[in-house]
């Protein structure tokens, strides 16, 4: 705290910007779960730092440094929650829409960097249980300020007092918000999540089921594929708002695509982790082409050695994740 008050009396913006810049990822994973979004969260973040420098005066050394840069990125995620949403994309034909059209993966190899900033002591890692995308989308169900309450009193592990100074409620307001968020986010999360644990890495079981996954996957065999997937396995593919429902489903989206004179080509997958899930990046090599070029990631979700949820993202994200555009 003496380090950044002395900074912020010093204006050296230079000075500034670097103990800032050592709160950038988890600031940036922070703005994540209010968002849902990890392109909207490096946005945010950036804003927020902007912010800070901006409103230095503002630190009058009560909090600590960290804290006050949370607070900022919180009312910076509220401010952009608050305005107009022109993410959404609704498709319908063939499926029922899925529930949160914007939400995108976050790499663990940056979750891995989002540790305790400068002068700060040791933090825990991210956890599983508040990063994993069933988590994600549960709380985007939340009003916006319930969903920064929540984060920061179950997350961050605020103090009611704290909270509420953050957001300007009171103490009663943040408890009470409080407690309607978990019951929110009980009813939206799947039933067994409470056996997962908070863990940071997918276990061994989920990581047999990736590479089965992986080689169905490359082969087009939909029998082992099949074999994989829970009877009410569930497929999403944010942005479009298409929700197959069911294996059978699923297995009717995957056939043509692998299967008889409108398959794709021949595919290829990486192994990868997003949001300490299990993950394949897909790629296709079509007919007359020499190389492999990036379709999609597909971040899974397992239980009981089975395939509950898949969740299908675009490549635009596979830069953050270090993965090449070709293979």
């Amino acid at each position: 705290m003496e380090q950044a008050a002395e900074t912020i009396a010093a204006g050296d913006q230079a000075a500034f910007a670097r103990l800032a810049e050592s709160y950038r990822h988890e600031l940036q994973v922070h703005c994540y779960r209010m968002l849902g979004s990890y392109t909207d969260a490096e946005d945010m973040v950036q804003e927020a730092l902007l912010k800070a420098w901006r409103r230095r005066e503002t630190f009058e050394g009560r909090s600590s440094f960290r804290a006050w840069l949370y607070r900022i990125a919180t009312n910076v995620c509220l401010d952009a929650l608050a305005g107009p949403r022109s993410r959404e994309v609704v498709v319908t034909v063939g499926a029922a829409p899925a529930e949160v059209p914007w939400l995108q993966p976050y790499p663990d190899r940056l979750l891995d960097l989002a540790g305790p900033g400068e002068g700060e002591p040791d933090a825990l890692a991210v956890a599983r249980e508040t990063i994993e995308l069933a988590y994600l989308a549960a709380i985007q169900h939340l009003p916006p300020r319930q969903r920064a309450v929540l984060i920061l009193r179950d997350v961050a592990g605020w103090p009611a007092e704290e909270t509420a100074g953050a957001l300007e409620l009171s103490v009663a307001a943040v408890k009470s918000a409080l407690q309607r968020a978990r019951a929110t986010l009980r009813a939206h999360l799947p039933e067994r999540r409470a056996e997962w644990g908070p863990a940071t890495e997918p276990s061994a079981e989920e990581r047999a089921v990736l590479r089965r996954y992986m080689r169905a996957s490359e082969a087009g065999d939909l029998t082992a594929l099949a074999a994989l997937l829970r009877e009410d396995a569930r497929q999403t593919m944010p942005p479009a708002t298409l929700l197959y429902d069911g294996r059978t489903a699923i297995l009717g989206m995957w056939a043509p695509v692998t299967e008889g004179p409108e398959a794709w080509g021949e595919w290829r997958s990486l192994a990868v982790t997003a949001n300490r899930q299990p993950a394949a990046a897909n790629y296709v090599r079509r007919p007359g082409e020499t190389s492999f070029t990036a379709v999609n990631l597909d971040v899974l979700r397992v239980e009981d050695a089975l395939i509950a949820e898949i969740i299908t993202f675009g490549p635009e994200l596979f830069p953050a994740f270090g993965l090449p555009a070709t293979l």
